[in-house]
């Protein structure tokens, strides 16, 4: 079935625009302005909604606000159209509970592109939501100021299992679950940034906040949420109770400690990387270099025989002092005979040694089974 699409918009071009890009492929609703617009969606529920931000009446900002308080509505996702593309803007939207921001004008192809992105969310939140419930029954443990350390330690031991970004994630994850944040996590690994979200996805505009703040302060507070920096991992807590101060501090002096234990973790995981790459590397040289060596023995090997022929067929005519120098000439093969034999031995060795270290690293990297390693709700409090 065809995506139902409802823009909110009071520019006619700008709803001529919608239909172009979408009218084959989505089903349409159109509403002129907020009231409208929140009318027709919850008569209909839309699968994603498409909000402008200027409108006569009710703005953009407040019209989601309202949607977002709708029980209906709280799970439909919404992206803004708006003229105004700066950041303090889309801060904005995001806080107001939109999924995405579009700056007009856009391109129809633009739009489809991300209508589809939202629409992939929409689905992937809507499987994971009750699996994700269950999850937070499963999770709700007494959990106090006391044990705090004690799940800290416990994330610590988890994190040593993670072989790769995806292991880390669940267990950087499975910390939240107890403290009922909803969260999105990205690590800044080697070159690239590698997102995750509580509910398995995240938002385009939760992705672009991130990547904006990367250099920002070490918190970032706007509204409700907060971001939280570290070199190599930005943390986006989606629901700060700003309302409670008093577990709003204990939340602000808590989540550093799991993310300085998951900023090391990804430092050592780009040196364990680093290190088998160029392990990897070396190996690869010196089965070259073996290769190289053995066809220069066998050639050196064959010289050696015709030498040797040669020399017994020559010695009893030649002057004595040519002799001699032949002699020596023959000793001087069988130096390099014992040298390359040496030499190959020597690179057996290595090639040995390399493999021993390249177990040895990938053990470090993955060192035991996830089946080994005890989930958050397995704590003993303390």
């Amino acid at each position: 079935m065809s995506k139902l699409v409802l823009a909110i918009d009071d520019d006619k071009l700008a709803h001529c625009i919608i239909e172009e890009a979408l009218s084959s492929s989505c089903r349409l609703l159109h509403a002129k302005n907020g009231e409208e617009g929140i009318r027709l969606a919850q008569k209909y529920q839309p699968d994603i909604i498409l909000l402008d931000v200027e409108m006569p009446g009710m703005n953009g900002f407040e019209v989601c606000e309202k949607m977002k308080s709708m029980e209906q509505l709280a799970d439909t996702p919404v992206m803004f159209l708006s003229s105004k593309g700066s950041l303090s803007e889309r801060m904005k939207g995001y806080n107001s509970g939109a999924a995405d921001y579009i700056v007009k004008p856009f391109e129809s192809l633009e739009l489809l592109a991300r209508i589809e992105v939202l629409d992939t969310y929409r689905q992937r939140s809507f499987q994971l939501k009750q699996d994700m419930q269950r999850a937070q029954v499963t999770a709700e443990i007494a959990m106090t100021d006391s044990g705090d350390m004690g799940r800290i330690m416990r994330y610590v031991g988890q994190s040593y299992h993670a072989h790769d970004l995806t292991s880390l994630s669940e267990y950087f994850f499975e910390f939240f679950v107890p403290l009922q944040l909803d969260v999105a996590v990205v690590f800044w690994y080697h070159d690239s940034e590698v997102f995750f979200s509580h509910n398995g996805t995240i938002q385009p505009i939760e992705q672009e906040l991130l990547e904006k703040h990367r250099n920002s302060s070490r918190f970032v507070d706007f509204g409700k949420r907060t971001i939280i920096n570290y070199p190599k991992v930005s943390l986006l807590v989606k629901n700060m109770p700003i309302d409670d101060p008093a577990l709003y501090g204990r939340y602000k002096d808590l989540l550093p400690h799991i993310l300085e234990a998951t900023n090391a973790k990804l430092k050592d995981m780009e040196i364990s990387e680093d290190a088998l790459n160029k392990v990897e590397e070396i190996g690869f040289a010196f089965e070259q270099l073996s290769e190289q060596l053995h066809g220069v023995d066998e050639q050196h090997a064959v010289k050696v025989t015709e030498f040797m022929e040669l020399t017994h067929k020559m010695r009893s005519q030649l002057p004595i002092d040519q002799a001699v120098q032949l002699e020596k000439l023959h000793e001087h093969f069988e130096f390099l005979n014992l040298e390359l034999n040496i030499i190959r031995a020597k690179l057996n060795e290595i090639t040995r040694v390399r493999y021993q270290l390249t177990e040895s690293l990938n053990k470090i990297a993955k060192p035991w089974g996830e089946d080994e390693v005890a989930a958050q709700t397995d704590i003993e409090l303390f």
